[in-house]
């Protein structure tokens, strides 16, 4: 089966290049914003460790289904009605998300969350078929796009949160996500590519159980978005923590993580179109261990916030990369298996920060219970090291 046709560059390309840019840096900020909010959640509503975890899960596994149904779409209309979609439920999920309610703060947390299940795969996917051989660093610069939305989060939030604005900057927010969605309307998507009778995945390695690879690379999707959203998600209550009160350093301690990962990312698109794939990937993990290490034996927030930023660094290559690989290895097929990598990537982002909250409960410290995504760092080095011995990555 014949790998993604590479489409050349053109101005109508550009175009939606940039709505893609545009619309991730929107998206960075709904999907970090649990973080920086969560403190003013389990106050307001008295919540502990287990039911504030819930936010996430609420958050992921509505991304799952959003994941589901776009997979369903995007094979029947192409990318362009999940972004559409996606960015509609966006902006309804950030419009009331300042609710008086904790139940109607799940239920917003729910609208964009499913938004979020649009518009990751259909982004991600679509980047992928414009860049062609050179997608890795596309996508890489286009999660950093999103990194710039992900590190304005918390001070935005605690900016408005001090001035009493935070139901008009969520506002102000959801008017963005809906004008994304109008323009994606209007804008040229690359002609599509239409895949084979058989489903194969087109670079699978020979003697390879077609499900034992899969699941292999269903999982690193999983643990990477899982350990991404516990340790961002986390941040500003461990912080808070440290000194037993809400200070602007525990507000903003997300920042240092999604700085690091954006920084990185910047990094890494000149470093992959220079060095091998699984080099950067090694470094990447080292580098996420030792600053998710810091994070939880941090006895200040100034050292806290210093391992958020090295686990930032170190998280920065590793998602560019999977998408990067699985769309090389499928082929025409990633539209398909793409509904199940981006669901386990959902799930991950559902499960694991919650784990973090109910072990943290369960041993009355959430130093333990960010041993979650410490230990994701390590079970996904030892996966890659399984399918680097299937094939060369």
């Amino acid at each position: 089966m014949p790998a993604l046709a590479e489409v050349p560059a053109t101005e109508k390309q550009t175009r939606l290049i940039a709505l893609l840019f545009a619309g991730f840096v929107l998206t960075g900020v709904p999907t970090v914003i649990m973080g920086p909010i969560l403190p003013v959640f389990i106050s307001r509503f008295a919540l502990n460790d287990a039911q504030a975890g819930l936010f996430f899960t609420v958050q992921f596994a509505t991304s799952l289904a959003g994941v589901w149904l776009n997979t369903a779409l995007s094979s029947w209309r192409g990318y362009r009605p999940g972004l559409v979609v996606g960015y509609i439920l966006t902006g309804a999920g950030l419009s009331f998300l300042n609710a008086p309610t904790h139940g109607l703060a799940l239920a917003a947390t729910s609208a964009y969350g499913l938004g979020y299940g649009f518009t990751s795969p259909s982004t991600n996917l679509t980047a992928a078929e414009v860049g062609g051989k050179n997608s890795a660093g596309l996508i890489s610069l286009l999660n950093f796009a999103w990194g710039i939305g992900a590190v304005a989060c918390s001070p935005l939030i605690m900016l408005a949160v001090r001035h009493r604005h935070l139901s008009t900057l969520l506002v102000m927010l959801a008017a963005c996500a809906w004008t994304l969605a109008a323009a994606f309307l209007f804008v040229k998507f690359p002609a599509e590519i239409h895949a084979e009778k058989s489903e194969t995945p087109a670079n699978m390695p020979a003697g390879v159980s077609g499900v034992a690879f899969t699941s292999g690379v269903a999982s690193l999707f999983f643990i990477y978005v899982g350990t991404e959203a516990s340790i961002g998600g986390w941040a500003a209550e461990h912080a808070k923590r440290l000194t037993r009160e809400v200070t602007s350093l525990a507000m903003i301690a997300p920042t240092f993580f999604y700085g690091g990962l954006m920084s990185g990312r910047a990094a890494a698109t000149l470093v992959l179109a220079r060095v091998r794939g699984t080099y950067v990937i090694t470094c990447a993990l080292s580098l996420a261990v030792i600053g998710v290490a810091i994070v939880i034996a941090a006895p200040s927030q100034r050292i806290a916030v210093v391992g958020l930023a090295i686990a930032g660094a170190g998280c920065a290559s590793i998602y560019p990369l999977y998408i990067a690989w699985f769309s090389r290895w499928y082929g025409t097929a990633a539209r398909k298996f793409g509904g199940l990598v981006f669901s386990m990537a959902s799930f991950g982002g559902s499960a694991l920060p919650w784990l973090v909250g109910v072990t943290s409960t369960r041993f009355g410290s959430l130093r333990i219970g960010l041993l979650v995504p410490l230990a994701g760092c390590l079970v996904m080095a030892m996966v890659i090291a399984v399918l680097h011995r299937q094939r060369s990555v």
